[in-house]
């Protein structure tokens, strides 16, 4: 099948495998796996005008709510940290458009910038993995809370095996208990977590704009540092990050289609066929990891979206340099 605005050619059946296998995975994390979409189409599709970074967002649209329902639907969805994640990211992705079209089109050029975001993030999470042994005060409780988590999983389960479905385990829900300018605190698996407003939305600006010139919403990056940084059971923060990357690829893919006539040199804007396949794999892949993620401890889940950062950014640096690696 010819895809005209990307100017391609694949089968229609590879675009949705290919989300659904990924999504599944990157889900898990709170990743919605478009980062990792986005080298696919560039270097296995051969898809390299700047409209890819659209088409990438027209995915996540797609593609989330499956997932984001699925955390809403068991309550682990901490709406406040969603509104603080949106109100950042939303200006940072107006602006990340605008200088990937303006100072990004060349595809060389954009994967090295790809590279060194990608680098540093997985980076950063293995170093802090490899940490484990001289735990913070933040870090015990989090796993303390972790370890909590899944044994309410389990007691839920035998309670439902049992006949007793109609019995919800209070724990295993998200609850605020205070948000303010200053800061967000919510309880979860009898735990207190509590994170600064302003560091959440400075960050969330600075994820904004790199997912602006990235393609995507921001989850793949945002979600390793709620959890590295702040110290946030990756069972709560999975749902924000993935609604934050709704709302903000809605708003990505809205901007790159209202600038497309101001650059009729560049493809710009995305091609809904090919996105909307990919979406509807994704959709499939994201529901079920998200469906799955209770039942899996957090630290393979980190070492997952470890290792995926680095890949990625290993073959982007590879091709910015003309080596071929993977």
């Amino acid at each position: 099948m010819y895809f005209a605005a990307a100017d391609i050619y694949v089968s229609v059946w590879i675009p949705p495998l290919v989300a659904l296998v990924i999504s599944f995975f990157t889900s898990l994390g709170g990743l919605s796996g478009a980062f990792l979409l986005l080298p696919f189409q560039m270097s296995v599709l051969g898809y390299t005008s700047p409209s890819v970074s659209a088409t990438n967002q027209v995915f996540s649209i797609v593609a989330i709510p499956s997932g984001a329902y699925r955390y809403l639907k068991e309550g682990r969805m901490v709406w406040p940290l969603v509104w603080v994640v949106v109100a950042g990211s939303l200006p940072g992705v107006f602006l990340g458009a605008y200088i990937r079209l303006t100072y990004l089109p060349d595809p060389r050029n954009f994967k090295l910038f790809a590279a060194a975001v990608l680098l540093y993030l997985g980076l950063s999470m293995a170093f802090g993995l490899l940490r484990r042994g001289r735990q913070s005060v933040a870090k015990q409780t989090q796993d303390a809370s972790e370890q909590r988590f899944h044994q309410l999983v389990r007691s839920q389960h035998h309670q439902e095996t049992a006949g007793s479905a109609g019995r919800r385990e209070p724990l295993l829900v998200t609850k605020t208990t205070h948000f303010n300018l200053r800061s967000l605190g919510y309880t979860f698996c009898g735990e207190q977590f509590e994170v600064p407003c302003w560091g959440i939305f400075s960050l969330s600006l600075a994820v904004g704009v790199v997912g602006g010139i990235y393609g995507i919403g921001g989850g793949a990056i945002i979600a390793p540092f709620f959890v590295s940084v702040f110290g946030l059971p990756v069972y709560t923060v999975a749902g924000a990050a993935l609604l934050g990357t709704l709302v903000t690829s809605v708003a990505g893919v809205s901007f790159y289609q209202l600038l497309a006539p101001y650059y009729p040199g560049l493809a710009v804007a995305p091609d809904w066929q090919l996105g909307l396949l990919f979406g509807l794999g994704g959709m499939v892949g994201i529901y079920l990891g998200a469906r799955c993620q209770k039942h899996i401890p957090a630290r393979p889940i980190k070492w997952l979206i470890c290792a995926v950062l680095l890949f990625t950014a290993g073959k982007y640096g590879a091709d910015f340099w003309g080596f071929s690696i993977f």
